[in-house]
């Protein structure tokens, strides 16, 4: 059996080598973050702890700390050039253990749709991971349309995976609850700014990846039902309820949690979901091919669709 994570994190090395002389790059300061030490991994090392942790492919994606949305467009470019070259060169010498996502200049989205067509065709990326918000804009905003038909026509996945600040974040820095709080709650905005703006009727072979299981998404459903129901405000782009949506997104397996990610299947259907892991971040679990594989809830068809059936149909790995 094979496990393909679609949720890895990682470096490029013009970063990694910029830390290591104490250097800024691209005008970030590499001194102010601070990461898991395997973020400063070798690749080789990077595979070492997969055959560890049983993961035989990653989907490679930078850190969602070079989103760089508030900075020049050209200095975006330049960022997610690297960060893209990187994952590329990855995915070329170990083509059996790596496939990749790119970095985006989202705040333009000319660039965003150019660097998205050289990832994917030129570089053979399979798609890319952006944030839930580009400077305060939901996906909703006209100016994304593009960008989506765009993916589309491609055949890209977009993985999308909160930045910072999350919209917890924006009210209390606390707890570590802008993350742990804040990144779900961003991705159900997503889901709501996706449906009950229009973009997935008008884009209907539109693949999109909502990280964390998609937040709370499926917890929040009946809510937004009602909402469509009784405001006419919500029924202005869409005549199906948002939960005839549902089905139409992909979710990783991030929910730390045998009951939510149970609930989450019923609520899309198992084709749907994709194994992540969130490595090499803290918030990662220690064993999570062992935790899924333990999952009592889960029949072992649904344990296999998850691990690697879903990603290997639907990116081709």
């Amino acid at each position: 059996m094979r496990v393909i994570d679609v949720h890895a994190h990682v470096l490029p090395k013009s970063f990694i080598r910029a830390a290591e002389a104490g250097k800024d790059w691209h005008g970030i300061k590499t001194s102010s973050i601070r990461l898991s030490p395997k973020f400063m991994w070798s690749t080789e090392q990077r595979i070492s702890e997969m055959d560890d942790l049983n993961v035989d492919v990653q989907v490679l994606s930078s850190h969602p700390l070079f989103y760089s949305y508030n900075k020049d467009a050209e200095l975006g470019k330049d960022i997610a050039r690297d960060c893209n070259d990187h994952i590329a060169q990855a995915v070329k010498a170990y083509p059996k253990r790596f496939a990749g996502f790119c970095a985006l200049p989202m705040q333009d989205i000319s660039s965003a749709i150019a660097e998205l067509e050289r990832a994917v065709i030129e570089l053979g990326l399979k798609g890319a991971m952006i944030d839930d918000v580009v400077n305060e804009r939901t996906y909703d905003s006209q100016e994304f349309l593009p960008f989506f038909q765009a993916a589309e026509q491609m055949g890209a996945l977009i993985f999308i995976h909160q930045g910072s600040p999350t919209i917890v974040g924006l009210r209390t820095t606390k707890y570590a609850l802008p993350i742990t709080v804040g990144g779900p709650a961003d991705r159900t905005l997503t889901f709501a700014s996706l449906v009950f703006g229009g973009v997935m009727d008008k884009c209907p072979n539109l693949k999109i990846c909502l990280a964390h299981g998609g937040g709370y998404t499926c917890f929040g459903i009946g809510r937004m039902d009602l909402g469509w129901k009784v405001r006419p405000e919500a029924r202005a782009n869409i005549s199906r309820p948002p939960s005839a949506y549902l089905h139409r997104f992909y979710y990783d397996s991030i929910t730390n949690s045998e009951e939510n990610l149970r609930y989450i299947i019923d609520s899309v259907g198992i084709e749907r979901i994709f194994f992540g892991t969130e490595w090499p971040s803290d918030l990662c679990d220690d064993s999570p091919v062992e935790w899924l594989l333990g999952l009592k809830n889960l029949s072992q068809d649904e344990k296999e669709a998850i691990l690697w059936k879903n990603l290997e149909r639907v990116l081709g790995i």
